[in-house]
């Protein structure tokens, strides 16, 4: 088995995993069909990606000790049960949150540390764009999981719950196939290398450097999830037409996906510290450009640019952790740097839905993550310290 073998199987698993960005394709057949309002599909896609968050806690836990095809197993095996049972909920509330939120977001933590950690050990001198790498395949599930929804569901006119089951039997199945091809390398072919002391995690956490990334990490994510969690009906209530609303999901994916590959490169040229601010402000401009309310095109430019900023987030925040304190905590400090992504899936997408039931508009909903992002930005510029690197292998 290769260094490439196990980076394809990674992002196989992370493409299958990343379909949940495909929620909103969902959003107007669980209104329609099932009664639901967009506050509380919100808050299942919200509740989905937070479980997803504080399940990689333990998780990073339980690959340190098992190792990542059992980790990758279990996550595999979790997210299939939970699209499974929610395809007979017959559309309830409860049992949707329960079901996705609950079940299938802890498949999805699982799931989602093992390609990163593994990613890392694999190539250790190119961090960043493997990680960007890997996680494209995240971004970039979307994008398929749309296509193929919206084909089922308005070409072959089927239920929204049997897609559910669909989903979950097929992408779990290849999920767990590719799991069994994950696997850490030797303790040869991995370079050690130690500069400096290393630190406890406990004393990570309240470093000025962690707090500024966790906080990075809830802005550009609440943006970002604001915007794909409510895409569909917001692009619908800009003026395009149900095709192209569909195409905006595809596009806020592919953009997502070349992101991540995007300033995984630029991380590992300018460091964290630039990269953090940078990718701020570009995201809070592509949501500038969104608010134009200019035409269609513009529009879809704009929702495929906000990609390439959300994009930025699960990279540049996750190559800061390595340089700033080496691979080997990596398990322990990523995922909790990862639970302002689950803090911000909290309240993004149901303030989103919120604000559109209270307004008739998303308009001040992006007005307000536009605002939360550039005000990151100068704040990450004037308190980020640069500090000794810990590269432990």
């Amino acid at each position: 088995m290769t260094k490439w073998t196990v980076l394809f199987a990674g992002v196989a698993i992370q493409m299958i995993l990343g379909g949940v960005y495909a929620w909103s394709e969902f959003v107007p057949h669980l209104t329609a069909e099932y009664g639901l309002n967009n506050s509380q599909c919100g808050l299942i896609f919200g509740a989905t990606i937070a479980m997803f968050t504080l399940t990689m806690i333990p998780a990073g836990r339980f690959l340190q000790k098992y190792g990542p095809r059992l980790t990758a197993s279990i996550g595999a095996i979790l997210f299939t049960t939970g699209y499974v049972l929610a395809s007979f909920s017959q559309g309830e509330f409860l049992l949707l949150l329960i079901c996705l939120s609950g079940i299938t977001g802890a498949g999805i933590g699982f799931g989602y540390i093992c390609p990163l950690t593994v990613g890392m050990k694999w190539f250790p001198d190119n961090k960043g764009l493997v990680t960007g790498v890997s996680v494209a395949g995240f971004g970039g599930g979307a994008v398929l999981l749309s296509t193929i929804a919206q084909h089922l569901l308005a070409g072959m006119g089927m239920d929204v719950m049997q897609v559910f089951r669909l989903v979950g039997t097929g992408s779990g199945l290849l999920a767990f196939a590719s799991a069994m091809l994950m696997r850490l390398p030797s303790e040869a072919s991995s370079t050690a290398v130690t500069v400096g002391t290393m630190p406890a995690a406990g004393d990570v956490f309240t470093s000025r450097n962690f707090i500024l990334i966790f906080l990075g990490m809830f802005c550009g994510t609440f943006a970002g999830l604001l915007v794909v969690g409510n895409l569909k009906p917001l692009a619908l209530s800009m003026g395009l037409t149900a095709a192209s609303a569909t195409l905006s999901i595809s596009l806020f994916a592919l953009g997502n996906a070349a992101g991540r590959i995007l300033w995984g490169q630029i991380h590992d040229r300018i460091g964290s510290h630039l990269a953090i601010v940078f990718s701020l402000i570009f995201l809070g401009a592509c949501l500038v450009l969104l608010l134009t309310g200019a035409p269609g095109t513009i529009v879809l430019a704009s929702v495929f640019l906000v990609g390439v900023g959300f994009g930025a987030c699960f990279v540049v925040y996750a190559s800061s952790v390595v340089e700033l304190f080496g691979t080997r905590l990596f398990p322990q400090l990523y995922p909790v740097c990862f639970l302002g992504y689950g803090l911000a899936a909290l309240v993004g997408p149901s303030i989103g839905g919120w604000i559109a039931d209270t307004t008739g508009s998303y308009v001040p909903a992006i007005v307000l993550s536009t605002a939360i992002v550039l005000a990151m930005a100068p704040v990450v510029w004037m308190l980020f310290r640069r500090q000794a690197v810990y590269a432990y292998e």
